[in-house]
């Protein structure tokens, strides 16, 4: 296979829409806790492989200062360029180490599609921010790197998230529909997809942001790993009821969150336990609200991100949905690697001239491409 290294990159003709390339795709969720890389194979339609996976966690001390950052916009200069570059190296890192437990060199990668880190999201204002540098990315990988995926749809208007569905449409293409691909990192966010193949997508509230401050901020552990917090605790219903209490959810889609759009305060004066519960329960609920505002209900909910791995959130989300709720595995998807996946697939689409939202998945005024391609 011809890579960018040989055409594009060094002044040859540039890859033909219709070319299958090899993408790596890097994501930096919302729950700001490390990188997932992953490879695939694709023409910027349909997906022809599915190659390795990994994930690296930050270290302590960057995980502090993304975290420092967060919920505010960021400003031009330091220290917001230091950790920028900080983001920038440690995804470098991981792609080094991923190229090498692969089997795979510079050589075989055509692009890399480099989300960043979003440290601060208000599309209503025009702004969203994802901290990283392509092109110092790119010089220190010798690869060509596509990155800012979402400046240009915010910029003509959309919300610039979510930006998996079109990638998560080619996936579910064997499926029978309707189906819903919900995805539960920091914020949920879900796709669905219609009998004539359309998409609608929107973030549906919380999933595991205000869990996972909450377990952090009372036993300095990262997240309440398989719901064991949340096992032993009971929803408080009055403060459900009070956190529920938010008019995003009733504003129509397409609409997007930061992860710090919810206050949590009204959960301070319950007990560890209570508290993971009632957290559990509001993103179910969320999710709920924003099945009742589809089209129509889905035949089937599949859940990526990390909190398909809580057995107390899936077994919420069955209980509010009343619908089958299922990890995407059971479709024989990767759900630890599909974010990174489909920033892979979007780095081909910027390539070829695609769309990469839609209307019906942000709100933008047309099929919007974007991206930014970085030359070594």
């Amino acid at each position: 296979m011809q890579t960018l290294r040989d055409n594009d990159v060094k002044g040859g003709k540039p890859p033909q829409n219709g070319q299958v390339l090899t993408a790596v795709g890097l994501m930096s969720g919302t729950s700001m806790d490390g990188i997932d890389v992953a490879v695939i194979d694709t023409d910027g339609e349909t997906v022809k492989r599915r190659g390795a996976f990994a994930s690296y966690p930050y270290a302590p001390d960057l995980r502090k200062k993304v975290q420092a950052l967060a919920g505010r916009k960021p400003e031009t200069g330091e220290p917001t360029a230091s950790v920028a570059r900080d983001i920038t190296d440690a995804h470098a890192e991981a792609v080094e180490d991923f190229l090498g437990r692969a089997g795979l060199s510079s050589h075989d990668v055509d692009v890399v599609g480099f989300h960043g880190q979003t440290v601060f999201h208000d599309p209503a204002n025009g702004v969203t921010c994802q901290l990283g540098d392509g092109a110092r990315l790119a010089e220190r990988l010798r690869i060509a790197v596509v990155n800012d995926f979402r400046a240009a749809d915010v910029a003509a208007g959309g919300e610039g998230a979510p930006f998996a569905p079109l990638y998560h449409a080619a996936l579910a293409k064997p499926l029978e529909p309707p189906v819903c691909v919900l995805n539960l990192g920091g914020v949920g966010n879900l796709t669905w997809i219609s009998p004539d193949g359309g998409i609608i997508a929107f973030d549906t509230g919380p999933a595991n942001a205000l869990l996972d401050d909450w377990v952090q901020e009372k036993t300095g552990q990262p997240m309440d790993a398989d719901g064991a917090i949340a096992r032993k605790g009971k929803v408080d219903e009055d403060v459900l009821a009070e956190l529920l209490e938010n008019d995003y959810f009733d504003q129509p889609y397409p609409k997007s969150l930061d992860r710090d759009h919810f206050d949590p305060s009204p959960v301070i004066g319950l007990s560890l336990e209570d508290g993971a519960a009632t957290l559990v329960a509001f993103s179910a609920e969320a999710v709920k609200r924003g099945q009742n505002i589809l089209p129509a209900l889905p035949e089937r909910w599949l859940v990526t991100g990390g909190g398909r791995h809580n057995p107390i959130m899936m077994a919420a989300l069955r209980r509010a949905l009343d619908r089958p709720v299922e990890p995407v595995e059971a479709a024989g998807w990767s759900g630890d690697a599909m974010e990174a996946q489909a920033f892979a697939y979007l780095a081909v689409r910027s390539l070829y001239g695609l769309p990469l939202s839609l209307p019906s998945t942000t709100g933008v005024t047309e099929p919007m491409p974007g991206g930014v391609l970085h030359r070594p």
